[in-house]
């Protein structure tokens, strides 16, 4: 986890002068926040937020942090599961109506459960794959029409593969 967050800090840091140059068409950074629902192995639909920014290093290549929290029960068990995960996002920005893109994010999550007063959590690994489309409304806005994401989640020594998000919401850019 140490060398994920050391990895996650030296790209951040190297972004920042690729910043300072002037991208042409493509926004410096990106800021989307919306609604999420993830289905967890087993069955467990998670509704929540999503929230991510992009620093973008040119028209085509960036750099995302993607935060997100979903909430559900399953057999009067409450469930709350929290990612935080880091990654390359590719934009193919040749219409001016649509921008689609694919991440590759890792990171980490936190997974809580409780039942009657009972509680306990647990930290992991999260990673996510996946992609979307932003339908843009301008120069500063546009609408996350969908985004899906195959995610897998390592914790306590088990792997869960079998999971999937989907997100919508809207996006602003500078």
């Amino acid at each position: 986890m140490r060398k994920l967050l050391v990895f996650a800090f030296l790209v951040g840091t190297f972004s920042l002068a690729a910043f300072a140059q002037e991208t042409g068409v493509a926004p410096k950074a990106e800021f989307f926040g919306g609604f999420q629902y993830s289905r967890y192995d087993g069955g467990l639909n998670a509704p929540g937020w999503d929230t991510a920014v992009t620093g973008n290093i040119n028209r085509w290549f960036g750099i995302a942090a993607d935060f997100s929290g979903g909430y559900g029960s399953q057999s009067g068990v409450s469930i709350h599961n929290y990612t935080y995960t880091f990654g390359p996002v590719v934009s193919l920005r040749q219409s001016r109506t649509f921008t689609p893109f694919a991440h590759f994010l890792a990171g980490g999550n936190r997974a809580s459960a409780s039942f009657s007063g009972i509680s306990g959590s647990s930290n992991g690994f999260a990673m996510m794959f996946g992609g979307g489309l932003d339908i843009n409304a301008g120069q500063h806005f546009a609408i996350r029409g969908a985004q899906f994401d195959w995610l897998t989640l390592h914790s306590n020594g088990v792997t869960d593969k079998n999971n999937m998000r989907i997100a919508t919401g809207v996006v602003f850019r500078y």
